[in-house]
């Protein structure tokens, strides 16, 4: 029992100790990192670049988008900024006898420039609303950057620099670790030709929780199959409960009133899904189409039930044993997530520009659907559910599948008791006659 209770200690220590985010072990170096460039320190103002990279292989942040929150250490306020801009401008009345900063506030929140911003006011890799994709959908906008320059800081050199803390996103799910120096980051000039360094580098780690993001699931799976009559549809409840306090659905045929639609461009609005057994804004179906002397079809549709929003540039990650032997997918674009040589089972789906991007709100069309040919292995079988996925993901949120024992069976697999075409009873006298009288 002693050491029981000492292993149970250490881990029950261990766990509060852990970060606020979780582990994904389908991407594990997964995190949004935000970088602290000091450029120029003159004593009394500072000029620093700040980057925002997304380190997520299939987590993206859309619209809204980020909002970069931190706590100045001292009084210190940005007199002005290119690339982005402060949601507040602050408590400026200190400042008297000169122009007024962009922002005063304690801790300043701020917000990327939208598309078509003025020339003036636009710094490189910026103007995006906020919006990063992840890295394996669009590498070339993952990150977002901007600059700003402050006043009434106390530090008399570089060396002396404050650094800011309590890093915020702004975005559900995200929690930031403080920020640590690391080696001063090498800038590219004149084309790649000469090399300058900024004075110091800081970075920060965010990293993102599903709990944190949402006390509920936000999506689920539902299956057929083309040997089973039986659609299995998503478990129910899967994300709430009809009737439950906070849970609202409106019916298939009602309309919401306009006043329910409107919500706050600049916020992420809470989900109003249409009534279902599920209540989940995201139903994801699998259904195995066909099979062919060496292949087999599958077509998945994902269908939005949420009635105020669209998602955008929305993907779907799937964990599979077959995907090694994809040979082709239809309307969707695809991308192995393999990490390991031994191993090549999760793979990630996501929609074709200006075609499917795009997950229109339901009531708008409110679904986009693909099919994919993949080749059998030897030992193929449609049995003990192996056609089904093991894991699928939306947008990075884990979805509720069915449980295994009501996935779709072959008919030789049915859980039926065997009938028998005539009675027993008639068996056994047919057997005592012949026993007696032949």
């Amino acid at each position: 029992m002693g050491f029981i209770s000492v292993l149970v200690c250490i881990i029950v220590v261990s766990f509060s100790f852990s970060p606020s985010y979780g582990f994904d072990p389908m991407d594990p170096q997964a995190n949004i990192t935000i970088k602290w460039d000091l450029l120029l320190s003159t004593g009394s103002s500072d000029t620093v670049k700040v980057t925002i990279l997304n380190f997520q292989k299939y987590r993206h942040i859309e619209a809204p988008g980020w909002k970069l929150g931190w706590d100045w250490k001292g009084k210190e306020a940005i007199s002005a900024i290119f690339g982005a801009e402060a949601t507040q401008q602050g408590d400026c009345s200190r400042f008297k006898g000169q122009e007024l900063p962009h922002c005063c506030d304690k801790h300043p929140v701020i917000i990327d420039l939208l598309p078509g911003a003025p020339y003036n006011t636009q710094f490189q890799n910026c103007c995006k609303g906020g919006v990063l994709s992840s890295m394996t959908q669009d590498t070339s906008k993952y990150g977002a950057s901007f600059q700003i320059s402050t006043i009434g800081s106390t530090a008399s050199n570089y060396s002396d620099f404050v650094m800011v803390e309590n890093f915020t996103l702004g975005l559900p799910g995200y929690t930031c670790g403080q920020p640590f120096e690391v080696r001063p980051t090498k800038i590219p000039v004149d084309g790649g030709r000469r090399w300058t360094q900024v004075l110091r580098t800081w970075n920060a780690v965010c990293g993102y929780s599903s709990f944190l993001s949402s006390p509920s699931p936000k999506c689920c799976v539902s299956m057929s199959a083309f040997y089973d009559s039986r659609i299995v549809d998503c478990p129910q409840c899967s994300c709430a409960c009809q009737g439950q306090p906070g849970s609202k659905c409106v019916q298939m045929k009602e309309t919401p009133p306009l006043l329910q639609q409107k919500h706050d461009p600049n916020e992420e609005p809470p989900p109003l899904v249409r009534c279902t057994d599920h209540m989940c804004p995201i139903q994801i179906h699998w259904h195995v189409k066909e099979s062919y002397r060496q292949y087999w079809r599958v077509k998945m549709t994902i269908r939005n039930w949420n009635i105020i929003k669209n998602y955008s540039q929305w993907n779907m990650v799937v964990l599979h044993p077959n995907l090694k032997n994809i040979t082709t997918v239809f309307s969707f674009s695809y991308a192995s997530l393999n990490d390991f040589r031994t191993t090549n089972d999760s793979g990630m789906f996501w929609g074709i520009k200006y075609y499917n991007d795009m997950l229109l709100q339901s009531g708008n069309g409110g679904n986009v659907q693909s099919e994919m040919l993949l080749a059998k292995e030897p030992g193929f079988s449609f049995g003990g559910g192996w056609a089904f996925p093991r894991r699928i993901m939306f947008n990075g949120d884990e979805c509720v599948m069915p449980q295994p024992d009501d996935y779709p069976r072959l008919p030789n697999a049915s859980p039926l008791p065997f009938v028998y075409p005539f009675p027993l009873s008639l068996v056994f006298s047919t057997f005592l006659f012949l026993l007696f009288f032949c």
